[in-house]
């Protein structure tokens, strides 16, 4: 690896999106007095009867929740797409707008209120995606849905209003932003090489071993070499394979085994229960060959110095670029530091 990227400012390329992102590993030595966050590291309940995606408790909407043993899924009570929204469009000038169709679910990933991913165990997390792979056929199905985004927003610093182990899924009839900047690139370079882009990523990855934090025999967890956030990290899959269906039982729980082993180190890196958000991007549900996916699932935990100190992305981020102050090399070495 090249010193000069770990002590003098420069910009690396997000080869998925075709983006930039500035990286200033001098910053990190800056003093910090700015805003900490509240810590909550209190033992919650295995059940909490105020909770309304707790088994057996009555939602908002007066719905009732099933006595579940694993995984539940519900249709979100305040979804942000509707499944009934006209066909229409809006055009004056210079302003536009159309019509976007769509159906947002609730995955509950354990009926045990206390509980977090890093907290289960491998085979109850292969139940999560098992019911992650059950919904993308379910909803890529449905002839409105052209893309399935499944996501979890973990920790209050992340917008999470309800503690309770759960993530979500948003199915829509277009491709949104991100997913789209990852479909132009992929496929400009699957056209060109008619090999993976991710794949030939991970396959250099793999031999410089410079930002690899775990692997098993068929998934890698490694920092991008373009992460924005500080302890940003993604999980690949060895094979070429462009959505999460198509993996065996014994890759799926490889996968359960590789968000565990990413999970748990989060947890020990600031000894608390690491705030995050993690997504899954895979090829759209259009009927289309989409050979040039290749699927993956990112975490974006906003944790910078410790508990109590967040990564702001302000001033210069909202108006240039990302910007990041510890190098992706930097932040592996302490992830690698915490696997269990």
């Amino acid at each position: 690896m090249d010193k000069n990227l770990q002590d003098y400012s420069h910009k690396r390329l997000n080869i998925l999106t075709g983006e930039w992102v500035l990286v200033s590993p001098h910053r990190s030595k800056r003093p910090w007095q700015g805003q900490n966050e509240v810590v909550s590291n209190e033992k919650r309940p295995t059940y909490d009867p105020s909770c309304y995606l707790c088994a057996g408790n009555t939602r908002i909407n007066g719905e009732k929740n099933p006595d579940y043993k694993n995984v539940f899924v519900f249709v979100n009570d305040f979804a942000a797409l509707q499944a009934d929204s006209p066909d229409f469009s809006f055009t004056s000038n210079l302003l536009r707008a159309e019509s976007e169709k769509g159906i947002c679910k609730v995955v509950c990933f354990s009926p045990d209120h206390s509980k977090s991913l890093a907290d289960m165990d491998v085979k109850a997390i292969a139940k999560v995606v098992k019911t992650w792979q059950q919904e993308f056929v379910k909803l890529g199905a449905e002839e409105m849905i052209n893309y399935v985004q499944i996501f979890e927003n973990k920790g209050a610093v992340m917008g999470c209003s309800n503690p309770h182990p759960h993530g979500q899924i948003w199915s829509q009839s277009s491709l949104p932003n991100e997913v789209l900047k990852k479909e132009q690139q992929q496929k400009k370079y699957f056209e060109k090489h008619q090999k993976s882009l991710l794949g030939d990523y991970l396959d250099q990855e793999l031999t410089l071993n410079d930002r690899i934090i775990y692997q098993n025999h068929d998934f890698v967890v490694l920092t991008p070499f373009w992460a924005i956030w500080p302890f940003e990290t993604m999980i690949i899959p060895k094979k070429h394979s462009k959505n999460i269906t198509q993996m065996s039982s014994q890759e799926s729980l490889a996968f359960a085994d590789a968000i565990s082993k990413i999970t748990k180190a989060y947890d020990g890196l600031f000894q608390t229960s690491f705030p995050y958000s993690s997504g899954i991007h895979q090829a759209p549900t259009n009927n289309r060959p989409n050979t040039h996916w290749h699927w993956h699932m990112s975490f974006y935990p906003p944790l910078l110095r410790s508990a109590t100190v967040k990564k702001f992305m302000v001033g210069y981020e909202m108006f240039g670029s990302p910007q990041r102050d510890i190098t992706p090399e930097q932040a592996v070495k302490r992830l690698k530091e915490k696997l269990k």
